[in-house]
């Protein structure tokens, strides 16, 4: 029986989702590891959750929005059980926090895969990889100002010098509904020339058309009454002792009166991170905000808490158009060893040598030597060790720099310290004027 027939786009990356390969790869492990580092430094934990919750989870970030009514990746297991891919970030975090009750203020950094069912476009996946923080357990506007800090500081350190920040206030159970009630007598004043999807879209959420990129609406929207004209004493009081913590830091910002971001959950302080690299209709790089009754409706103790997600993928484009985050085609490796013996030292080598906290790779499959130096040349290693048979009986290897084209030859027992020595010189001299080291900390 002839096989059957290959279906070639069954063998593709669905639509909607990407493959990241190197060097791409090493740009996403560049942002990770900044990401990481700085949120370290303000003492927050790495927190991993699962990719998929109960569906409840997920219909705790607003009913009304178009992640739960239309984006979301729904599904029943074999026990019968709903669930739901994870959309965003914040709630799977929360749940934790319920369920396993960490000592407050619980200070958590994730980087996680997040899934919605959305028309693709650049930078917009159906999964899309997020950088974010979250603390719970205070209720303290300085610790608003330091998590917007903490993200403010990352786009720098990466390099992007065109993202901006805007920052709203949402209010407070006392303000935000009356808001809401005027908000929604003004918006369906114009409903009849608008048409059945404005006017449902304001029955359903008034905030929610605030959000809306709609050119039509546009007009409609930029005269509405404006949230910061609402606020209670609380939440105006809160509100300005964010933005004065702000001005001590020297993060400069923009207030936002329509900002009101994608989720129901969001109280008081709300931020975005925009780019002006980017087109004006995609440009948000990051951005979220308090949410300060989420964990009481998953059924833990009253909890403020507040946070925020950064895109990968939209972090990178922003990245492009700035010339920012770049990995240069060399220096993966340290290493790259030459085997011209045959006899297994080349793994010994290599084995020691990774040991001595060097990255070594080294060619497989019995190739020549001629090939392995061809493979070396492509590897972007700095140096390349040649274990040949004549330095061998003098307990040595000859070791090519592969910028320079200088060899030497090295004693084996000494190999590791001349490659750390040698990759320390070749940094001074990429960097003029560094300080020689004391072998003391600053």
């Amino acid at each position: 029986m002839p096989p059957e027939p290959v279906n070639p786009d069954a063998y593709r990356a669905p639509i909607g989702t990407h493959d990241v390969l190197a060097p791409e790869s090493r740009r996403w492990q560049t942002l990770v590891a900044a990401f990481a580092d700085r949120a370290e430094r303000f003492g927050f934990d790495l927190v991993v959750t699962p990719v998929f919750e109960h569906r409840e989870v997920f219909q705790r970030v607003g009913a009304t929005t178009d992640v739960v009514r239309k984006e979301m990746y729904e599904l029943t297991d074999r026990g019968g059980r709903d669930l739901a891919l994870r959309p965003e970030g914040t709630a799977p975090v929360v749940r934790a926090y319920v369920q396993h009750r960490p000592v407050p203020p619980w200070k958590a950094w994730y980087v996680a895969p997040n899934f919605r069912y959305e028309r693709p476009q650049k930078g917009r996946y159906r999964q899309h990889w997020q950088l974010g923080a979250e603390v719970l357990g205070v209720d303290d506007p300085e610790i608003d100002v330091e998590v917007i800090a903490l993200a403010h500081g990352f786009y720098r350190e990466v390099g992007l010098e065109r993202v901006e920040l805007l920052v709203n206030s949402m209010g407070d159970e006392t303000s935000r509904p009356a808001y809401a009630a005027a908000l929604r007598s003004y918006l369906l004043d114009h409903a009849p020339a608008l048409g059945e999807e404005f006017r449902e879209r304001v029955e359903a959420s008034p905030l929610r058309v605030l959000d809306s990129k709609r050119p039509e609406w546009a007009d409609v929207i930029e005269r509405a009454p404006q949230l910061t004209e609402h606020l209670s004493d609380d939440s105006r009081i809160h509100f300005e002792a964010v933005l004065a913590g702000l001005d001590a830091l020297g993060v400069a910002h923009t207030i936002a009166p329509r900002l009101v971001r994608g989720f129901d959950y969001y109280t008081r302080t709300t931020f975005e991170f925009v780019s002006s690299a980017l087109d004006a209709a995609q440009n948000a790089v990051g951005g979220g905000g308090r949410y300060d009754r989420l964990a009481e409706e998953m059924g833990g103790p009253p909890t403020p808490g507040i946070g925020f997600g950064i895109g990968i993928e939209r972090v990178l484009i922003a990245a492009d158009a700035e010339g920012a985050v770049e990995v240069g085609p060399r220096g993966r490796l340290d290493v790259f060893v030459v085997d011209g013996v045959g006899d297994g030292s080349a793994a010994r080598v290599t084995d020691a040598l990774r040991r001595a906290g060097l990255r070594v790779d080294r060619a497989f499959g019995g190739r020549s030597v001629k090939a392995q130096w061809k493979v070396a040349d492509r590897s972007g290693a700095e140096v390349a060790v040649m274990l040949g048979r004549d330095e061998a009986a003098r307990g040595a290897v000859a070791v090519k720099d592969l910028t320079t084209g200088e060899q030497v030859e090295v004693a084996l027992a000494a190999l590791a310290t001349w490659v750390h020595e040698h990759s320390t010189a070749a940094r001074r001299r990429v960097t003029p004027g560094t300080a020689p080291e004391t072998g003391s900390s600053p």
